[in-house]
């Protein structure tokens, strides 16, 4: 196991505490940029970065989706389908984990963030939606949806909430209760992919106490803004943007060298 010195530790701690904030407004558990952040500081990706990400993004949604909860935004019966799926199929991504090489990984994650930028920011403009779909649509669409962005969460360790959002936005949930349901949705495939890492992760265990208090009060300052002050226009724009900074640095580290 790795030693990071206090400097390192108070550093990822503070990062992950902002983005926490961020992505807990959009209902999202900040994989995309906690495992980035892990690489950054010298962690193997594949028994440290993910497995870690993974359970940092579930303990974010679930902070958030508790207090979404309380404000009646969540879903509970809309999202489950989608849940259920996701929690079967995480696991299973994490299975092959170990049988895609590390850059081929890299560049999966990078090009994964740029198409949730792109889409964010290309839809940040638009409108809430007007009309809902049926909900025999929303179950059949929601449990292929979320299976898939389960296993994308247990391969990659980034949740799969940037794809479980903008599906429930085109079945015609505003922006706050697609935020809140995406969080509860998440949860579940963030803690199944979790678990199935855990069997070969290798996680030091003051840096995860450590990153679970941050992310617990990041998260719970993010959806308490989210639900009572912010605009959902801006709120995408800023983390279109993020992610497109974060994907560019992952291409940068793999292609520059």
């Amino acid at each position: 196991m790795m030693v990071m010195s206090s400097d390192t530790y108070l550093l990822a701690v503070g990062l992950i505490f902002v983005v926490s904030i961020l992505f807990s407004m959009l209902g999202l558990g900040g994989g995309m940029l906690y495992v980035p952040i892990f690489k950054w500081l010298g962690m193997p990706l594949k028994t440290v970065a993910i497995p870690l990400g993974l359970l940092l993004n579930g303990i974010t949604t679930l902070s958030a989706f508790i207090r979404y909860g309380r404000e009646g935004l969540v879903d509970f019966k809309g999202g489950l389908p989608a849940a259920a799926a996701g929690l079967i199929l995480a696991p299973v991504g994490a299975h092959f984990v170990k049988f895609v090489p590390h850059d081929t990984l890299i560049l999966l994650f990078a090009a994964m963030v740029i198409v949730a930028g792109v889409r964010t920011l290309v839809k940040s403009g638009g409108g809430e939606p007007e009309t809902m779909m049926s909900a025999g649509k929303r179950t059949l669409i929601g449990a292929t949806v979320g299976g898939g962005a389960g296993f994308i969460a247990g391969l990659l360790g980034i949740g799969g909430g940037f794809i479980v959002a903008p599906m429930l936005m085109e079945m015609g949930y505003p922006t706050k209760q697609a935020a809140a349901t995406t969080a509860f949705i998440v949860t579940f495939s963030s803690f199944s992919g979790f678990l199935g890492h855990m069997a070969e992760g290798h996680i030091d265990p003051l840096l995860a106490a450590s990153a679970v208090l941050a992310v617990v009060a990041g998260s719970q300052l993010g959806a308490w803004f989210m639900s009572s002050k912010a605009r959902p226009s801006w709120v995408k724009k800023l983390y279109g943007i993020v992610l497109l900074g974060v994907a560019a640095e992952l291409l940068y580290g793999i292609l520059g060298a």
